[in-house]
């Protein structure tokens, strides 16, 4: 007879290898998949509701990590994102994002910067001038008057541009891959030697894991939840050199979900980040419908928790 999932092996970090330590939680495909279709009015395709159980893993690096990984699919994504306006509101609020001015402080003029899921390409106008900059999108075509956006994968493109690049950036891209380790590959073999790796993505413990049944945080969306360490493994399993990973301040993107974790009256706790109740669904509902409202009124709280990890690597001459 086929092993019991709770008796199956643990399965291996998508950054290391290694087995994982720990099990946090399961949780059920169907309960996913129903607050996707009800709470969020999205299909969380490629995950169903017939899927069994997800599980929720630590890795000896520092990395949580669903297994197995649903990614999103390009309907999903165009579905969600277009519904949400999530590039515009991106767009709008990029000379405020840490993230961004975190990438942009790193390119000097004359570099060549590849920004990899890049949405209409905002980043690029906090970039110096004479900077020459490619972004990459493969959801979703590029509006008028945006910066050099091609519709295709770091995979494809460094197939033809290998060594080409001064700088190599990812914001808020690598927590949705199943496979983190290949797309930042990808990216490093587009730069030079001694070309820069920047990547940004949530920050584990944060408001985000805090929230409870927090659908932005939780697949077919998130994949991964990232440490510092996490980041030094990454950097390691890439061959390359960290030259920083930092814990980023909040900054206004931010607003609404400091508020909404402020206002929730539940908390999550280990093994209990997602969870079938009725009080869960409604206190969430209601903190953040409240959440944007304060973030309206009075922007984000002085005292906000961070929500993003950097690493900055160089890659080896």
């Amino acid at each position: 007879m086929p092993a019991e999932p709770d008796a199956a092996p643990l399965p291996p970090c998508p950054i290391t290898g290694l087995p994982a330590a720990e099990r946090l939680q399961w949780i059920p495909a169907k309960l996913l998949h129903d607050l996707w279709r009800h709470g969020a009015r999205t299909d969380p395709a490629p995950l169903r509701r017939d899927s069994g159980r997800i599980g929720l893993y630590r890795s000896p690096c520092g990395l949580a990590f669903f297994h197995p990984a649903f990614a999103g699919s390009a309907a999903f994504y165009e579905g969600l994102y277009g519904r949400l306006r999530v590039h515009e509101t991106i767009a709008g609020q990029a000379p405020t994002r840490g993230d961004y001015a975190a990438g942009a402080a790193l390119a000097r003029p004359g570099d060549r910067v590849l920004e990899v899921g890049c949405g209409h390409g905002a980043f690029a106008a906090l970039l110096p001038p004479g900077t020459r900059y490619q972004g990459l999108e493969p959801h979703g075509a590029a509006p008028p008057g945006a910066p050099p956006i091609l519709p295709e994968t770091a995979a494809a493109h460094a197939a033809r541009h290998a060594g080409e690049y001064d700088l190599a950036c990812a914001f808020q891209v690598l927590e949705h891959v199943a496979d983190p380790l290949g797309l930042a590959r990808d990216m490093a073999a587009c730069l030079r030697p001694g070309g820069r790796l920047a990547l940004v993505m949530p920050v584990w413990p944060s408001p985000h894991t805090a929230l409870p049944n927090n659908l932005v945080n939780l697949p077919p969306h998130h994949l991964t939840w990232w440490t510092e360490e996490a980041c030094r493994a990454l950097a390691a399993a890439l061959g390359m050199r960290v030259e920083r990973t930092a814990v980023l301040p909040a900054y206004p993107l931010h607003a609404a979900l400091a508020w909404s974790v402020r206002l929730c009256p539940v908390r999550t706790r280990p093994g209990a980040y997602v969870l079938p109740r009725w009080r869960w669904h409604l206190s969430v509902a209601a903190a953040m419908l409240a959440g944007r409202v304060m973030a309206r009124l009075f922007g984000l709280p002085r005292d906000a928790l961070p929500v993003d990890v950097l690493l900055v690597a160089r890659k080896r001459g």
